[in-house]
């Protein structure tokens, strides 16, 4: 009875942890599957960023080298523009400085007599001409500053986008592999928990089984209880019984030997009768 008893104790014990085992593992496959869901659209939205920054590296990088050719262009129509011009004014140039000389040197003779009509109109194409090459030089400056900064733009963008696509990867490994581990472990407490409701049901087959056998021991110990008086009796009588049996087998039967008695005695106080 107390071992049964024992026995029905560590199955209840049994069952209530398998029960919590069973309980913390359900809860861990929820925490674990809702952060599975959270590092795939993780990684979902990492590759899209990807992507667009790609795309987005690809369109600046083909404005930079259609600006690089369009302003390279235009360096080179402008001065060839400007070497050509430059060989246009030279003759005027050198006819300009040559009446100047002349004027100055008239000066210092007397009363100098008025400039031929010829040169003005070369003072104003010098000066003129002067200002079509500065404007052009300008223009030159100017595409270079522009080309000189969008190198440099060009130059920090490819750096910032190869830095992000280091740390995407970086990132996207990290993510990845804490999938798989995240998923496997999931995969261990489904089995974890098929396994213990398997153990759950043959532990509660063994305790039903375990107080079954209480309740007939139980059973049985009450009928004892309920009639030992009289089995007690029974067992007595059947004592007594036996022992009559074995002094009958033995020639030592009481009863016959009382009448045995009885009868002799007859038999002398007939035989005294007659006698007298």
């Amino acid at each position: 009875m107390d071992s049964s008893d024992d026995k029905k104790k560590g199955l209840e014990r049994s069952l209530e942890d398998i029960g919590v085992a069973i309980a913390e593992a359900k809860e861990g496959i929820e925490t674990l599957t809702e952060e599975i869901k959270a590092l795939k659209a993780g990684i979902i939205a990492l590759d899209k960023s990807v992507v667009e920054a790609t795309e987005l590296r690809k369109a600046e990088n083909t404005a930079y080298k259609q600006l690089m050719a369009d302003n390279g262009a235009a360096k080179e129509i402008i001065l060839f523009a400007k070497n050509r011009l430059a060989k246009f004014y030279a003759p005027a140039l050198q006819k300009a400085a040559s009446a100047a000389s002349f004027v100055q040197l008239a000066s210092k003779r007397g009363a100098p007599p008025p400039p031929p009509e010829t040169a003005a109109a070369y003072t104003a194409k010098a000066s003129e001409s002067g200002g079509v090459l500065q404007m052009m030089d300008l223009l030159v400056s100017d595409l270079d500053r522009e080309m000189t900064i969008a190198k440099t733009e060009e130059k920090n963008s490819q750096e910032e986008y190869e830095e992000m696509m280091s740390d995407s990867a970086e990132k996207r490994a990290m993510d990845s592999k804490g999938l798989t581990d995240k998923e496997a472990s999931v995969a261990g407490m489904e089995a974890s928990v098929e396994s213990g409701v398997s153990e759950k049901k043959s532990t509660g087959k063994e305790l039903k089984a375990t107080e079954a056998f209480i309740m007939s021991l139980h059973a049985e110990c009450d009928w004892l209880l309920q009639y030992y008086d009289t089995r007690k009796t029974a067992r007595a009588d059947e004592v007594d019984s036996l022992e009559k049996a074995k002094a009958v087998l033995s020639g030592a039967d009481y009863s016959l030997l009382q009448v045995g008695a009885r009868v002799g005695r007859a038999r002398k106080f007939l035989r005294s009768g007659r006698l007298a």
